[in-house]
């Protein structure tokens, strides 16, 4: 090994050391969600978690987006420029580190499930003047210069209900007493 590689293997075990001591140190221990996959039910990675304490949890067997917020979550703090490939120096760090993508993510990032407005805007009731000057301006832009557009404009009507399941009735019944919704197909 050379000596940048026992620089580095030595901050590596002193990251992990201290995420380690940082979580061993919380009365009320996290749980870690998996998605079945071959590293997070390996042995080493299971004795890790036990010693801290640490609650394993995974998706169902064959069902790939158990839980698809989760996942895509985790996708969109993976590809954010900012993150840090070689991993956190310590546990006050990725805490920064995941208070500004928090802070991102739910204020500046535009969602294109909730019609590309932030969770702020929607949160705060935004979005619906928002959307309606998209609305606007599209079909300005439409009147103006029909040739241009092959069909109607882009959909910027407000969404309903965004839910993970949304095949569970009793949920959304439950969260919006008053919207009528329609009986799904089984």
């Amino acid at each position: 090994m050379h000596d940048s590689d026992h620089a580095d293997h030595a901050a590596h075990l002193v990251r992990r050391t201290a995420l380690a001591e940082g979580i061993a140190a919380l009365s009320a221990k996290p749980v870690l969600h998996g998605d079945n996959g071959s590293t997070l039910k390996a042995t080493t990675v299971l004795a890790m978690l036990n010693w801290l304490g640490v609650k394993p949890s995974y998706s169902r067997p064959r069902v790939s987006d158990d839980n698809a917020y989760a996942e895509s979550l985790f996708r969109t703090a993976k590809y954010r420029p900012e993150f840090p490939t070689r991993g956190f120096a310590d546990l006050d760090e990725a805490r920064a580190w995941a208070a500004g993508f928090v802070q991102w993510y739910n204020v500046d990032h535009r969602h294109s499930g909730i019609r590309y407005v932030s969770p702020a805007q929607r949160h705060a009731g935004e979005d619906q003047a928002i959307l309606a000057a998209r609305h606007a301006l599209y079909t300005e832009a439409r009147e103006l210069n029909p040739a241009r557009w092959s069909g109607n404009t882009r959909n910027w009507s407000p969404i309903g209900a965004v839910t993970l399941n949304p095949e569970r009735e009793s949920v959304i019944k439950t969260h919006l007493p008053d919207v009528n919704t329609q009986q799904l197909a089984a």
